[in-house]
């Protein structure tokens, strides 16, 4: 199912580093995207949300790894076609930072097909340009060589690898200030309505520590703590 507004609506609440909290208690330990940092202005003190839309490149290849490879159908040019409106762009680099896999105008023609985000655990170049698309990027770092010195591209919406976290087609990514986390699509609904509480209850201890509480028995809340917190929140105080 695609995501839904309400819960695209919730997760922009969330903080990344809630989700892996939330991820980790059912079991979910590799799910922060290693190398994605918010790297452009547009990326800076924002909270985004989308669909991941997968990108694949593996080891240049002489052969195949080519200026002239960039006009073949299968190409990060026709990859960029085929995105919905709203999704997040996901490439998996290899963590590869000596190339840049897109520039200022790959980029320029992600803003208007009206894709949120850019995730990749390899580099861009451009980085003047990039930056004047006001495409929100999260990668890891700037690099002045084209894609094709390091790396081939090879395809599209398949399963990747992106900073040590597999990602499929579909599944949902939230960026931060933290970096960027996957959600499983199966799992979205149960996480978000953890998330959603678990940043409800941090809020309430958060109250606690500013009104001098002491941390043990307090976080994690005890059975004490806890009745004083549904209380709180049941009379609307938290």
């Amino acid at each position: 199912m695609p995501l839904s507004a309400e819960t695209r609506s919730q997760l922009e609440t969330v903080t990344t580093a809630t989700l892996t909290t939330v991820l980790l208690k059912k079991g979910l330990r590799s799910v922060w995207m290693r190398g994605a940092a918010p790297f452009s202005p547009a990326a800076q003190g924002r909270r985004l949300v989308g669909e991941a839309f997968t990108l694949r490149f593996v080891p240049a290849r002489e052969d195949l790894a080519t200026p002239a490879s960039w006009s073949n159908p299968i190409s990060t040019r026709a990859a960029i076609e085929a995105m919905p409106e709203g999704v997040i762009a996901v490439a998996d680099a290899m963590g590869r930072t000596d190339a840049g896999i897109f520039g200022d105008i790959l980029c320029a023609r992600l803003v208007k097909r009206g894709v949120t985000a850019l995730v990749t655990d390899g580099a861009l170049r451009d980085v003047a340009g990039v930056n004047g698309t006001g495409l929100p990027v999260w990668c890891a770092g700037g690099a002045a060589p084209p894609s094709v010195a390091s790396l081939t591209f090879v395809g599209w919406q398949e399963p990747i690898g992106c900073g040590g976290v597999a990602v499929f087609p579909g599944d949902i990514v939230v960026c931060d200030g933290d970096g960027c986390v996957l959600i499983p699509k199966d799992m979205v609904e149960a996480v978000t309505a953890e998330a959603v509480e678990q940043e409800r209850l941090e809020g309430w201890i958060m109250k606690q520590v500013e009104a001098g509480h002491a941390l043990p028995g307090l976080y994690p809340a005890n059975a004490e703590n806890k009745a004083r917190y549904e209380a709180d929140k049941a009379a609307g105080r938290a």
